[in-house]
C-alpha cells in the first residue's frame, strides 16, 4: 500500500517507494494537488507526478532514475548537418528557422500530449497543464520551441530549480524538430552550469541521446548538491554556432 496525501502532508521519504516485486516500481504515494508548491517541494525530493486521465494524482521516484549529463550529450553528424543549417537560417535573420524560449510554453504542453503514431493521448491532462503553467508563471517551468515560417513544429519543456533542470516531454511535427529544440536547451543549461537533467525514465531514445540510468540514491544526492543554488534568470537561446 501507498499513502493517500491530503492537502498539507509531507511526502514520504523516497525510500518507501514500491519495488519492481510489488508491481509498480517508484510508485511513492497518491493524492495531495498540482500546486507549485506542491510540484517545487516533489522536485526538489527526486520526486514527480505521473498518471492517466481519471486516476488520482501519483507521485514516483523511479530506481534507477534516467539522467543526463549535459556533457554526455550525443548528436549525431545528420543532426549536427541540421542544427547548422537551421543556425545559419536563424543568423542571417531569414526569417524561416527560429529558435524561442517561453514564447508558447502552454501551447508547448499541449502539442506533447497530441497522439502519436496512431496511440491515444499521453498522460499531459488538462489538470497536468495547469500545474505547470502555474510553475511557468513563477519562472520555474520552460519550453523550448522550433518555429518554422512563424508555425510551431517543435519543442520540449521541463522544471528548472536551481541548477537543475527537469525534462518532462518533447514533441516534433517536422522530423527531428524535437531533438533540435533539446540541442539548444542542452547547449543552453551547460553554459548556466547546469550540469544533470532528469530524464525520469529508462527509454531507448533517451539512451540514444546520451542519458543512462543511476541509483536513485545518487541522484538524490547530485540533485542536493545543485538544486538550492541560484535560479537562472536569463532565458533566451544561445547559438549552437555562431559562425555558421
Amino acid at each position: 500500500m501507498i499513502p493517500w496525501l491530503e492537502a498539507d502532508d509531507p511526502f514520504p521519504n523516497v525510500s518507501s517507494a514500491l519495488t519492481e516485486a510489488d508491481g509498480a516500481a517508484g510508485l511513492l504515494a497518491a493524492g495531495a494537488d498540482l500546486s507549485p508548491g506542491r510540484l517545487l517541494e516533489a522536485y526538489r525530493n527526486g520526486i514527480f507526478p505521473w498518471f492517466s486521465e481519471g486516476q488520482p494524482i501519483l507521485w514516483w521516484s523511479t530506481d534507477p532514475r534516467m539522467v543526463l549529463f549535459v556533457k554526455d550529450f550525443k548528436i549525431s553528424h545528420s543532426l549536427k548537418k541540421k542544427l547548422k543549417q537551421i543556425q545559419r537560417s536563424i543568423n542571417s535573420h531569414d526569417g524561416r528557422w527560429e529558435i524561442r524560449f517561453d514564447h508558447a510554453f502552454e501551447e508547448v504542453m499541449r502539442a506533447c500530449a497530441e497522439p502519436r503514431d496512431g496511440e491515444g493521448g499521453t498522460w499531459i491532462s488538462d489538470e497536468i497543464v495547469a500545474g505547470y503553467v502555474g510553475l511557468h508563471k513563477l519562472g520555474y517551468a520552460h519550453s523550448s520551441e522550433l518555429w518554422l515560417e512563424g508555425k510551431l513544429v517543435g519543442g520540449a519543456y521541463g522544471v528548472s530549480i536551481g541548477h537543475m533542470f527537469y525534462g518532462e516531454s518533447m514533441f516534433a511535427r517536422v522530423p527531428d524538430a524535437s531533438k533540435i529544440a533539446l540541442s539548444y536547451l542542452v547547449h543552453f543549461l551547460g553554459k548556466h552550469g547546469v550540469s544533470m537533467i532528469d530524464c525520469q525514465q529508462e527509454t531507448a531514445h533517451l539512451a540514444s541521446l546520451g542519458a543512462a540510468p543511476i541509483a536513485r540514491t545518487e541522484f538524490i544526492s547530485r540533485l542536493r548538491q545543485v538544486a538550492g543554488g541560484p535560479q537562472i534568470k536569463d532565458w533566451q537561446p544561445i547559438a549552437l554556432f555562431p559562425n555558421s
